[in-house]
């Protein structure tokens, strides 16, 4: 797709992100995630994974960077977890169990990708990639590879 699309799907997800009902952020925060590895995306995404306004946000923003089972998706997560509140934290912990506890090959990946990130040179990626390492090493997946 073409680079200028891209950012115009960006922004126009972001503002969609602003909006005051909590069905079309959590829909801006899901969709997106597709573009978790643009500079432009990361801000809004923040936002949404630690929505002031509605926990679904939160929950809904978070599946969406989870499934796509990359550094991209998980440093934003790994970012909002570092500094969310104890509300925030329950429903990232819910989207991670979710979306990570089915199979094995998905959980051991992201543990992988966490261990990476704990020694990122941002603080918060590296305090939350240590939050999220734990939270995935407590989790016994439902499908294990042969």
């Amino acid at each position: 797709m073409d680079s200028d699309l891209r950012r115009a799907a960006v922004m126009t997800l972001a503002e969609i992100g602003r909006s005051d009902d909590w069905r079309d952020r959590a829909d801006a925060g899901h969709s997106l995630a597709v573009f978790a590895e643009t500079r432009e995306a990361l801000e809004p995404l923040l936002g949404l994974v630690l929505d002031p306004r509605d926990t679904f946000v939160t929950r809904r923003t978070a599946e969406g960077l989870l499934r796509r089972r990359d550094r991209a998706g998980l440093t934003i997560v790994a970012s909002a977890l570092a500094v969310a509140n104890d509300n925030h934290a329950d429903w990232i912990h819910t989207a991670i169990v979710d979306v990570l506890s089915i199979f094995s090959d998905d959980l051991d990946e992201a543990l992988r990708l966490c261990e990476e990130m704990a020694g990122d040179t941002d603080d918060r990626v590296a305090l939350g990639a240590r939050l999220l390492h734990e939270s995935l090493a407590q989790i016994d997946p439902v499908l294990r590879s042969s």
